[in-house]
């Protein structure tokens, strides 16, 4: 792979994809880049933890540093360039900071366009809860959600047109002669696609995730009620995709009351589903009947962020890009730009992202390590100010609390 302006470094292995899995080295080359605002705080704090953990099992990453964002284009002109795309595809996984996206005009949205030029898939976000961490809810401990959301299609496409542009003056004059359908002509104009094929690989994805994780429940999350055709066939494909590749592993709500009067036999896995805007209560109301959730883009873009208020809100949410043996690890939580540079802003989002992305090649006890030592640290009361502000206890900057979870971790 050639490069431009960066150069991998000498030492270190490529993580390598045979036969459907990930070859992973003791000493994996990983590129990172830190983004945009506090990506400058988080990301070099997540570094230190992960190199912990890392050390502790008998591993090593060798990082290898990218651009993305601003300081891509004050090096290269281009706030994406090829040179980072190059990095993840030749070595599979990727560190990321947040990044940037203009709200109205301006370029389009930097994270959307990794997802769909590297064809990742899913945006796979676990949302558990880590003890001294305020919530709104009174039994947080029970919220063990995993949301698995499609990454690629929906409104997120991108397949959009301004108000009295040529094109949507064009799409607007062919729905009125071709099907008769009346649309205002100061609309702007936008499509949704959802396909089978999109829409099956994720679910496919969702339902493996569940086996290979003793996990009880797959959820279809949707707004078939209203979009028959998009969001309507997103829930029945799902349910086509688990009965005719997993049919003696699952079994589907109307069978589980029927055939087991209501309990869940030893080995199955219910797949059911729920119309979008009730699920958003349900994962309030009735949070512990609820473990993987698969749905199109938007709803999960919604549900993962309502989903981490039960938590603790996005400071603390990771989340994964997921293709076919590649995967980007990002904090689900935006730029922040006016805490950039401050040491302040709390990292554990991003250092659970790059747990995550241990998990994901398969150094789960470094995960599992980084998780506890989180956990004893928040535990402990050295917070930074977001949580702070709820519960007090030591106050600490962005540097200061990775630095204590790397002295817990150590310690475990």
């Amino acid at each position: 792979m050639k490069y431009e302006k960066v150069k991998p470094p000498e030492e270190g292995e490529r993580i390598e994809y045979k036969d459907g899995k990930l070859i992973v080295p003791d000493n994996p080359i990983i590129p990172y880049f830190e983004g945009d605002g506090i990506g400058k705080d988080v990301v070099p704090a997540a570094l230190k933890v992960l190199d912990a953990a890392a050390e502790k099992i008998g591993k090593e990453v060798v990082w290898f540093k990218v651009y993305a964002g601003e300081d891509a284009y004050k090096l290269y002109g281009t706030y994406l360039p090829e040179d980072t795309l190059n990095a993840i595809r030749e070595f599979r996984v990727a560190l990321k900071g947040p990044l940037t996206t203009p709200v109205g005009g301006g370029y389009r949205s930097l994270n959307v366009t990794i997802r769909q030029t590297l064809d990742l898939y899913a945006n796979v976000r676990p949302v558990f809860y880590i003890k001294g961490v305020p919530s709104p809810l009174k039994n947080p401990e029970v919220v063990d959600l995993v949301i698995f959301r499609e990454n690629t299609e929906d409104v997120y496409a991108g397949i959009e047109w301004p108000k009295g542009s040529e094109e949507a003056k064009k799409v607007i004059k062919f729905l009125a002669e071709e099907f008769g359908i009346r649309i205002r002509e100061d609309s702007g104009i936008g499509l949704k696609p959802i396909s089978e094929f999109a829409t099956k690989r994720l679910v496919r994805l969702a339902i493996k995730y569940a086996i290979e994780n003793n996990r009880r429940s797959v959820t279809l999350v949707h707004k078939g009620n209203i979009m028959k055709y998009t969001e309507g066939a997103f829930r029945d494909w799902g349910y086509e995709v688990a009965k005719e590749e997993f049919g003696d592993k699952v079994i589907t709500e109307e069978e589980l009351w029927n055939n087991y009067n209501g309990e869940l036999p030893k080995g199955k896995i219910l797949i059911n589903d729920r119309i979008a805007d009730n699920m958003f209560q349900q994962i309030l109301t009735r949070t512990a009947e609820y473990d993987v959730l698969a749905m199109p883009n938007l709803n999960g873009d919604y549900m993962s962020d309502a989903a981490a208020a039960l938590v603790g809100g996005l400071g603390i949410a990771p989340g994964s890009n997921i293709g076919d043996g590649m995967g980007v690890f990002e904090p689900v939580h935006g730029s922040a730009p006016k805490y950039a540079g401050q040491n302040k802003a709390n990292p554990t989002a991003e250092i659970l992202s790059g747990a995550l992305m241990f998990e994901y090649i398969g150094w789960k006890k470094a995960s599992e390590l980084i998780k506890k030592a989180l956990e004893m640290t928040i535990s402990q009361g050295i917070v930074t100010y977001d949580i702070h502000r709820h519960v007090g206890g030591k106050l600490v900057g962005t540097r200061e609390f990775a630095e204590a979870v790397v002295e817990n971790l150590q310690s475990i």
